[in-house]
């Protein structure tokens, strides 16, 4: 009689492995399609790509505005860099000059 089991017997042993495989499979599908997945990977990688592009460009932009400040520097300044920009900015030219900017995609301006 010792042998003899019920199901109740049999649903108690089996509840235990029951429950972690489920806990696993929850993680195992987290891992993999979850937000920081293996899935979401790719997008992450496009993301960064776009981004480091972007901080490039803003890099590049960052070196034109130093550059424009080392020249307004007052111990070495451009006297034709500001006397430019002091024309363009406060409208102190003349109706009869021709202001020609030094670049056009200058994002200081």
């Amino acid at each position: 009689m010792g042998k003899h089991r019920t199901v109740w017997d049999l649903v108690k042993r089996a509840a235990g492995p029951a429950v972690a495989l489920l806990v696993i499979a929850f993680f195992g599908g987290y891992a993999l399609a979850g937000p920081n997945g293996v899935i979401a990977w790719g997008d992450y990688r496009h993301q960064l790509d776009k981004k480091q592009a972007e901080l490039s460009k803003l890099e590049a932009q960052k070196k034109v505005i130093a550059n424009r400040v080392a020249l307004l520097d007052p111990r070495k300044a451009n006297p034709d860099l500001a006397d430019e920009l002091i024309r363009e900015r406060l409208g102190y030219a003349h109706p009869d000059e021709i202001i020609i900017p030094m670049d056009q995609a200058d994002p200081v301006r």
